[in-house]
């Protein structure tokens, strides 16, 4: 009898859990969008770079002699034609004063050797002395002549190695430290320098930029896709080593760059205008070059743009009837946080933001549009 029973309770509550409904099916996820547009996106790119002076020359003497004084302050501003040092001109005044010698009695030979050659030319025609005579006095006239060319030729060479000794600034700009003192013996053409002079009110800094994507902006510029301020130019921020943007803006000149054969890479050269000589030649620095505006830039947040298992740029986004769909994406650089879109999305797509775990090509959404967009 109880067994009978308890038969009777299982099949009541078989029957019972029969007559339930179905659980509701779950409601579709629901995703945050952004819609994309078109803008004018401005090129920036980021590269290392050393800053170098305008103008740079190594002070060595002409001629050779021992160091007398030095005429400057190390590290002080110089201008072209300023004494810097001063070498021993007592053997150089010397030489001068022998060559004026010499050219005075060569002047004193020529009237002697002319008369006598005028004298003979007379005598010649009555008999009165040899034709040979007659043109050994001529010969001896011009060669007086030529002696004196000679004479006023050493004059001006030993008046040019005297000024020499006075060892002047080529160019105008700042001076390094003297590497020779006072009573130091220096020698014409040697190869070390007495110090160095660099002009710094304008300086500057090479960088180094892929030849492929100098060509590529180029291509772009020419197509009319990436406009810029000035033919061959283009804008640049610098950031010094301290994370300081340096406050006046340079310029990029792409005029007569190399490439690298072992690196593939363009040196390019910026100027930058350093008043207050804060850039030092030498500086390590980062150069921000603004190349141009891409008049139809299109921006995708990164956040939407995920990789494959292929590592393929890949982004969902919202079709028709809220149905998700899968794009192959072609990425060129960053924006702040978003790609600069190349290939693989269109303005008006609706590029899926949030909610993207667990999300697949087909599945249905409920979606709705998130701040931010491009």
């Amino acid at each position: 009898m109880r067994l009978l029973n308890v038969a009777a309770i299982g099949i009541a509550i078989t029957l019972a859990a029969c007559g339930k409904k179905p659980p509701p099916s779950m409601p579709p996820p629901t995703v945050g969008y952004v819609v994309l547009k078109t803008e004018p996106v401005t090129l920036a790119t980021e590269l290392p770079g050393r800053v170098s002076a305008m103008e740079s020359s190594d002070v060595r003497p002409q001629v050779s002699g021992v160091v007398r004084r030095r005429d400057f302050t190390e590290g002080s501003l110089v201008k072209a034609g300023q004494v810097l040092y001063e070498i021993e001109d007592s053997p150089y005044r010397a030489t001068l004063l022998s060559a004026q010698g010499q050219l005075a009695q060569a002047q004193a030979n020529i009237r002697s050797t002319q008369l006598q050659a005028d004298r003979y030319g007379q005598l010649v025609a009555m008999d009165g002395v040899s034709k040979q005579d007659a043109d050994n006095a001529q010969a001896a006239a011009e060669q007086a002549k030529a002696a004196v060319v000679a004479g006023r030729g050493a004059v001006a060479a030993a008046e040019v190695n005297l000024g020499f000794t006075r060892i002047r600034a080529p160019i105008s700009g700042r001076i390094g430290r003297s590497l020779f003192t006072p009573g130091a013996l220096v020698q014409a053409g040697q190869s070390e320098a007495l110090a160095t002079i660099q002009r710094m009110d304008e300086v500057y800094v090479d960088v180094t930029q892929s030849a492929p994507e100098l060509l590529d902006l180029r291509a772009a510029m020419r197509g009319g896709d990436v406009t810029r301020s000035a033919p061959d130019t283009a804008r640049v921020q610098l950031v010094l080593p301290n994370g300081a943007v340096y406050p006046i803006p340079g310029v990029l000149r792409f005029a007569d760059v190399t490439v690298d054969p072992t690196t593939g890479a363009v040196v390019v050269r910026a100027t930058f205008p350093n008043p207050d000589g804060v850039l030092l030649p030498g500086l390590y620095v980062h150069a921000r070059l603004i190349e141009g505006v891409a008049q139809n830039g299109l921006l995708a947040p990164q956040t939407g743009v995920t990789r494959n298992e292929r590592g393929q740029a890949v982004a969902m986004v919202v079709g028709p009837n809220n149905v998700v769909a899968q794009r192959m994406v072609e990425t060129g650089r960053t924006i702040g946080d978003k790609w600069l879109v190349t290939g693989g999305l269109a303005p008006g797509d609706k590029v899926i933001v949030d909610g993207l775990v667990n999300l697949h090509p087909g599945a249905k959404v409920r979606a709705h549009p998130m701040a931010g967009g491009s």
